[in-house]
């Protein structure tokens, strides 16, 4: 599979699974642009890696829960290169306490960096899609979006709105050559799965059928079927990644 040509933006680009997608997509032969919040390190060595792929790259420090940069960022895609062919949906934070005990902010810092920054790219994406009559939009939900999750309905309810907001989309875009699909991972083996308590990170290992977390890459190789020419008869679908998890 090859995005040789293509321009990919992928949002939460830095770390875990967004990382394994940007490199991923830069060794398909993507040009990419990438947004982080706030380590630039970070983010000047996923872009030399991209480099050496031999492939162009923009990394831009960007809050998706602001439209207004949501908008800034696909407006220099596409200065930058002329098109916008794939959108990656990516970023993404958990603040998981039982209800009980979640706070307001706690509630809003989850929906407005997961479910709203969807909408912001996706409204920023729509018109330059629709008027190329094509593109690949790919939105990370999460097993718990489907299954929920004791202590994480803000998280849960997020993923979940995702799922239904890219079904919509799906619908709307098809006629344009557009599919908008999601890409709903289980149990990653990645910095913000490694932060969960031992015993719930045990738990969760110990209800995967195959036995083991995935690991970022193969969740990267999943996202590019979705991003490439292979998947072009495939939108509005929720393709689960999760080991056996869910079924």
């Amino acid at each position: 599979m090859e995005l040789t040509g293509k321009t990919a933006l992928v949002t939460g680009g830095t770390r875990g699974i967004g990382r394994a997608i940007v490199e991923r997509f830069a060794q398909a032969g993507a040009n990419i642009a990438f947004t982080f919040i706030s380590s630039a390190a970070a983010a000047e060595e996923v872009a030399a890696n991209v480099r050496s792929s031999g492939v162009e790259v923009l990394a831009i420090q960007a809050d998706g829960a602001s439209f207004e940069a949501a908008d800034q960022v696909v407006a220099q895609v596409m200065d930058t290169w002329g098109h916008l062919d794939v959108l990656v949906n990516n970023a993404g934070i958990t603040r998981d306490n039982l209800l009980i005990r979640m706070n307001e902010a706690d509630w809003d810092s989850v929906i407005d960096t997961n479910l709203k920054s969807v909408f912001n790219f996706c409204k920023a994406a729509y018109r330059p899609m629709m008027k190329q009559r094509s593109g690949k939009v790919v939105n990370l939900s999460s097993v718990v979006g489907s299954s929920g999750n004791p202590g994480q309905a803000n998280y849960a309810a997020s993923k979940a709105g995702i799922i239904g907001f890219s079904k919509s989309l799906a619908r709307e875009l098809a006629g344009r050559g557009v599919s908008v699909n999601v890409l709903s991972p289980g149990y990653v083996d990645t910095e913000m799965t490694s932060a969960m308590p031992e015993s719930a990170r045990q738990a969760m290992l110990d209800a995967v059928p195959m036995g083991r977390a995935a690991r970022p890459d193969e969740i990267a190789e999943t996202a590019l079927f979705l991003a490439s020419n292979a998947s072009d008869y495939i939108t509005g679908h929720v393709l689960h990644v999760n080991g056996g998890l869910y079924m």
